[in-house]
């Protein structure tokens, strides 16, 4: 009961109060169903943030439970009737489907799902892993729940109804429940049924926010103090409530104080079996995921991976020996290297030692020292122009490679061009139509140059060859030409000839065929108005039939239409006047409830103030008895003296 208190001012939640009920909803009941106005009585609450629509479900607005507000299954429903609402999730975007798989994913996984789970089958499951999954989602609802093996399309969505999913999942979608335009509808219904499991576990951990409705009649607080603090929070809130806002967590969080002063909540207790209690629920999650997965194939997947582990172990261990095989081979090399650098060392050490004895024994005066130290000088200025002549010739020979360069690249496009064109006229390679068995192609860097000069000429010569043979061909076949043209002239005169035989036999042709067309025309005027009065009937018949079709299709419409209207508006009206009347019932239960306590809470502050009262009456009385005393006194001794 504490907790339940508590949680009031830790939930988040909108005021528990209904909203001020707008005038212009009043007379909505009049309207026709297809009407947008807000129905009768409905309850200007606003609309809770949830992650699986907007809809308002409950009387005293949405209940939030760990930071996600869901509609709260309260059989006290708002006065509204039930609404189509449109689905405002993003379930078309990709973004929020992988989101709402990666979400599923873990759900399932840590909840131990026992059958094959895997990312990539939540992309697009089939209709049998959609049922086994929302079979074991809705398991933790009813462990009871046990799925027909029949018409689990209809069983599906007859179950999100009587949940009270917001949203319409047809019969027709289960059938194809993969395809990309029934999946994400699908995963929203998944998800919301995964949000109601979380909050299920919530509230089976905590007691109910109010006490008229919490089944553990004795933790309900009877006392005098606690009506009293209770009837100041509520006045509190009604008196903010009635200025304009919505929410009163200034007036939570004084309630909630003054509950634990009275109370004497120990808070470093309440933690530590907070914590007591997370520790204990982590370790029996722990312990129900172990008994739940197949130890025998967590144990071959182990062995699994010790065997690739012991392969890589031993596949390491013939690179480690190889390696150490080559560094003893590198380490006896080197330590040969430093054998003969040794001696090299040893022979310099001698060497050093007798010029150091020369030098010591051998006297110079400071002419030689002049001379010596004028020839440096003279062949540091030798290595300078040397050096210098030496970067002059360098940079001259690097420009004439690059020039030399330039111009291979020169030649090399050249030979290109002479290798496409000698292609083009099917002089390569030696194989080709025109070569006759000789070789035509350059290669300008595989001989030497006399080589090259010999076979440029070698190429010149073929090709002069083969001008000649050309111009040959040419010449034989202008004199083929001119002969054939000749011939040509002849036949053509005689086709002039025949063409003037053809002409007048075409123009008896014409005459023959310009009386056929005139007897022609003349029988096809006649079957054509033939054809015009056969059109004009036929027309008048269609036009009837359309007029007679149309009209009984529109009228077969309008029924239907009617009929729709007539069972949509029937059914709506039923729903209402059901909903109207639990509403009804519910607000009359809540008031006589209220009212009963309230008229408790007057009656025992009535009888205070009679307590009080009369403590006070007979407190004036005794004070004015004994000033009368003390009056008497007064005038006894007045008299005396």
């Amino acid at each position: 009961m504490e907790r339940a208190r508590m949680s009031r001012a830790t939930s988040g939640r909108p005021s528990d109060l209904p909203m001020r009920v707008q005038d212009s909803n009043r007379m909505s009941m009049y309207t026709t169903p297809k009407s947008k106005q807000p129905s009768f009585g409905k309850l200007n609450i606003p609309k809770p943030q949830s992650v699986t629509s907007e809809r308002r479900t409950s009387f005293f607005g949405a209940r939030t439970v760990g930071g996600a507000s869901m509609p709260c299954n309260s059989t006290m429903s708002g006065f509204g009737g039930t609404e189509k609402i449109k689905d405002t999730r993003p379930l078309h975007d990709k973004s929020f489907v992988q989101q709402c798989i990666r979400q599923l994913h873990e759900f399932l996984t840590e909840q131990g799902y026992p059958g094959i789970l895997s990312a990539k089958i939540l992309q697009s499951p089939s209709t049998k892993e959609f049922v086994k999954v929302f079979e074991f989602v809705y398991r933790q609802l009813d462990p009871t729940f046990e799925m027909p093996n029949s018409k689990v399309e209809e069983e599906v969505p007859a179950i999100l109804k009587a949940l009270r999913y917001p949203f319409v999942l047809s019969k027709s979608a289960m059938y194809s429940v993969g395809a990309p335009h029934t999946w994400p509808q699908a995963l929203g219904a998944l998800m919301w049924l995964i949000d109601q499991v979380k909050i299920n576990w919530s509230l089976s951990k905590q007691d109910l926010l109010f006490s008229e409705f919490c089944e553990d009649s004795d933790n309900i607080e009877e006392g005098t103090e606690y009506n009293k603090l209770l009837l100041e929070y509520i006045a509190d809130a009604y008196s903010k409530f009635m200025q304009g806002e919505d929410t009163f967590d200034d007036v939570d969080e004084l309630f909630i104080n003054k509950l634990k002063k009275m109370y004497n909540v120990d808070e470093a207790l309440l933690a530590s079996m907070e914590e007591k209690y997370r520790l204990l629920s982590d370790e029996v999650e722990r312990l129900e995921r172990e008994c739940q997965t197949d130890r025998l194939m967590t144990k071959r997947m182990d062995r699994v991976k010790l065997q690739a582990d012991l392969k890589k172990l031993q596949s390491y261990r013939s690179n480690l020996e190889s390696f150490q095989g080559n560094l003893e081979n590198r380490a006896s090399e080197l330590s040969y290297e430093l054998e003969v650098t040794g001696s090299q060392l040893e022979s310099l050490k001698r060497e050093q030692n007798e010029l150091q004895l020369l030098l010591q024994n051998q006297k110079f005066t400071p002419a030689d020292v002049e001379r010596i130290n004028r020839e440096k000088r003279e062949l540091q200025q030798t290595i300078a122009s040397l050096s210098k002549s030496l970067e002059d010739a360098e940079q001259h020979k690097w420009m004439e490679e690059i020039a030399l360069s330039k111009v291979k690249e020169k030649a090399e496009l050249k030979v290109a061009e002479y290798q496409k064109l000698a292609r083009k006229l099917k002089l390569i390679p030696v194989s080709a139509e025109n070569a006759c068995g000789n070789d035509f192609e350059i290669r300008p860097f595989e001989r030497g140059n006399g080589s090259m000069i010999q076979h440029k000429t070698q190429i010149q010569m073929l090709l002069r060859k083969l001008v000649s043979d050309v111009e040959e061909e040419n010449s034989r076949l202008a004199n083929m030409k001119l002969s054939l043209e000749e011939s040509c002239e002849q036949v053509n005169s005689n086709i002039m000839d025949k063409s003037n035989d053809l002409k007048q036999m075409r123009e008896q042709i014409r005459k023959v065929d310009e009386r056929l067309d005139s007897d022609m025309q003349e029988l096809a005027q006649e079957e054509q108005g033939w054809a015009a009065e056969v059109e004009s009937v036929e027309n008048h018949r269609t036009i009837l039939e359309k007029k007679v079709t149309y009209g009984y299709d529109e009228a077969v419409q309008q029924l239907k239409a009617a009929q729709q209207q007539y069972n949509l508006v029937l059914q709506e009206t039923n729903e209402e006047r059901r909903t109207v009347a639990n509403n009804l019932a519910s607000v009359v239960e809540t008031a006589v409830n209220h009212l009963s306590i309230t008229e408790k809470c007057l009656e025992d502050l009535h009888g205070r103030v009679e307590r009080f009262c009369s403590k006070a009456v007979e407190e004036d009385e005794a004070a004015v008895q004994k000033l009368r005393e003390t009056l008497k006194s007064f005038t006894s001794k007045a008299s005396g003296l």
